[in-house]
Formats: structure tokens, sequence, C-alpha cells
């Protein structure tokens, strides 16, 4: 699909990543649905929003009725929260909320769209995954459950519809400079030499993938390596990983919850 034709429900759209991708579509002649937990000014010509939380019933139905009224061809999976830090520091509400916003919400939020979606000639779904979601990352161990848990429902659900009009696509970005990443995040990135792309970058392989209708894309080098090498032998790399290690054996705070994109 070229991204002029698309009418997109993108949910995570006022923030990070999210906003890098409302931007490139628009730019990109998409006609677009910003999905928000908070007010948002009117836009330009092709965004509309609807404010909503992907967390709650209330807010699931309210999305799913905008995306039908607006005849939604493409739906981005943007929304997410972050995980950071050792699991003895994460409480029980982070562990409860991260599933639930980055696993939970996009399948339930699919579930309901599916319907409509399959009356449409063509149409595409795209979950923003993550490469932690196939490299497990001491620190991310929250976070990465919830990404490979969206992964295997990505794939799964491919191969589910493979015979239909709505194609399935990941996209799987490596770390990204947003404030998703808190400060205790940006810390142990740059301790541990991870490599961090912009928003725009992702955005703009979000584009691609869409216009390309490829079954998924990984962002950055060496992630794709190790996500390749990680499938096949993944034993092989639990010894790379001492840098990072060490700093999470520092006597630091508990991490902090973040916002959602």
């Amino acid at each position: 699909m070229k991204a002029a034709q698309a009418r997109v429900l993108l949910t995570g759209a006022s923030g990070g990543i999210g906003q890098a991708i409302r931007e490139a579509l628009l730019r990109a002649g998409a006609q677009v649905l910003g999905v928000s937990r908070s007010p948002q000014r009117a836009g330009p010509p092709g965004l509309r929003w609807v404010q909503a939380d992907v967390t709650s019933s209330a807010g699931l139905e309210a999305i799913a009725a905008a995306a039908r009224a607006g005849q939604a061809n493409l739906v981005v999976h943007a929304a997410g929260l972050p995980g950071f830090g050792p699991l003895q520091r994460l409480s029980q509400a982070q562990i409860q909320s991260v599933l639930q916003a980055n696993l939970a919400a996009p399948i339930l939020l699919t579930q309901a769209l599916l319907p409509e979606l399959m009356q449409r000639p063509k149409a595409q779904i795209v979950f923003v995954g993550s490469a932690l979601g196939r490299i497990g990352l001491p620190g991310f161990s929250l976070y990465g459950a919830s990404k490979a848990g969206l992964h295997g429902f990505a794939e799964a659900l491919r191969r589910e519809l493979a015979d239909g009009p709505v194609r399935v696509q990941l996209l799987a970005p490596r770390s990204t400079r947003t404030a998703f990443n808190d400060a205790q995040a940006q810390a142990y990135n740059k301790a541990a030499g991870t490599q961090s792309d912009s928003p725009q970058t992702v955005a703009q392989a979000l584009i691609e993938l869409i216009e390309s209708e490829s079954s998924e894309r990984y962002i950055g080098w060496p992630e794709r390596l190790a996500v390749r090498l990680g499938g096949a032998f993944p034993v092989w790399l639990d010894g790379s990983f001492k840098a990072h290690r060490r700093y999470l054996s520092a006597d630091e705070p508990p991490a902090e919850e973040g916002e959602r994109s």
C-alpha cells in the first residue's frame, strides 16, 4: 500500500516515536486518526484525533468506533510503556501496566478492528515492537517480555490471515532518542555502548515497511545480527552482556514508571 492511499489509525500518536510517525505519514499524504490519552489541538488537514486510553475497555470501544467511521485501512500500534530496571526493583503495578499497554491492548484492539479490516480490499496492521523482543537484554526483562509477546502474536496472526486481505507487519526499532527512555535507561545505554536512532529514522523505516508490504523489519546494526544469532544460537550471546550486568549491579534507586507514548 502506498502511504498516500492509507487511512491510518495510529495509537501513541502524541509523543515519542508516535509523533514522528504521525508527521511522516501526513507528509506522505496519508489521512491519520491519532489516538491520545490527553486532548490534542486540531492539526493540519488529514489529521483527526480521538481521545482514549488503549488500556481501558471504554477506550478500546471509542477507538474502534472512530476507526470504523474513518474507514481505516491501516492500523499502526505505536503506544506503549517503558519497563527498565532489574526485575526485583519493579513493582507489581508497573509489571501489570507494562504488560497491559504493550501486549494486551494491541491484541484486544486488533481483535476489535479485524472484522472491519477484513471487509477492505486491502488492509495492513503494523505492530511497533522492539529489537528487545528478540534480544534478551539485562535490565529489560519486563519490557523485552512484553515485546517478545507482541512479536509472537504478530507472527502467528500474519500466518493466520495469510489467505485474506489483511497483511500483518512488524517494525522493530532499537534504542531511540525520545523521552520514552528515562535518565536511568539513558545512563545504562551510555555505559553499555548502546547505539540509538532518531525517531525520524524509525518513522521513515515505517513508511518503507508499509509501502514494501514486507513482513518485518529490524532497525540498526549490530542488532539485526544479534537477532539472527539469538534466534539460531541463543546461548552464544549470554556472555555478551557483562557491561550491562555490571551497571545493573550498582546500588541504584528503583526505576520509575514512565509516561505512555
